[in-house]
């Protein structure tokens, strides 16, 4: 492992939740809703979406890695069909009904990166938004991305973990302080030493980070009578924009 990988696993291990804390939750603070990852109607015009649609040139077919409801692999025209990965069922529900609805032939895999890869198979253009900073081990992923791909790679994430905003509340509501997250710069050094250069275009997010208190309390572990407490404190936070990178490489 080179030392931009280890530097990538010691950060990531330290974003962690201490045993202690999540025995003591009430539920659990790392499954997603569906409705929050669905494809949008309309889809916003990204760095993202402009280098997968320039990969995808006049068509072609599109693995999809932690889809979702599919708000990357949907986000384009031309798909000859798509791919979805993820680790939630009803994720992949949600996935297939809209490639239904919009007449995209699909297959779902269940399962984690890059456990599954081989059951999901190839395809041109491999899209993996917003999961790097839920991996650990990062050059086993990244280089399963790269080889199931045909054209190229185009990876989304926020500059740092997408909850670090939350970290003043930890130390409110449990007296723990976190370390600070890895960044995009982090996850653009582990694709040098893999030997990758990727195309790097940072850009700033329009939507604000999740405001509903639940949600939030949720993944503080707190039970719900505290989530009054958890709205004041959320209100007490200062406006934090959401910045995002798009990183593309060719196979």
């Amino acid at each position: 492992m080179g030392d931009a990988a280890r530097r990538w696993a010691e950060l990531q291990n330290g974003r962690g939740v201490p045993p202690e804390i999540l025995a003591a939750a009430p539920a659990d603070p790392w499954t997603h809703a569906p409705r929050d990852f669905a494809a949008p109607e309309v889809a916003a015009d990204t760095p993202s979406r402009a280098a997968a649609a320039e990969l995808l040139g006049e068509g072609g077919t599109v693995l999809d890695v932690g889809c979702g409801g599919g708000a990357a692999a949907f986000a384009l025209d031309r798909l000859t069909s798509v791919t979805g990965v993820d680790r939630q069922h009803d994720m992949l529900e949600a996935f297939s009904a809209t490639a239904h609805a919009r007449g995209v032939p699909c297959r779902t895999v269940l399962g984690s990166w890059p456990e599954v890869a081989c059951t999901a198979g190839g395809a041109d253009v491999v899209l993996c938004h917003h999961v790097l900073h839920n991996v650990v081990d990062l050059p086993p992923f990244l280089h399963a991305l790269t080889n199931v791909a045909a054209r190229g790679v185009v990876v989304e994430m926020l500059a740092e973990h997408p909850l670090a905003w939350l970290d003043p509340l930890w130390v409110r509501f449990h007296g723990l302080h976190r370390p600070p997250p890895a960044t995009d710069a982090d996850a653009v050094a582990v694709l040098h030493e893999l030997g990758v250069r990727p195309d790097v275009v940072r850009w700033e997010r329009p939507d604000p980070p999740p405001q509903d208190p639940a949600w939030i309390g949720r993944r503080l572990c707190l039970p719900a009578e505290r989530v009054p407490e958890v709205a004041a404190a959320v209100a007490e936070l200062p406006p934090r924009p959401r910045h995002a990178a798009t990183l593309t490489w060719r196979a």
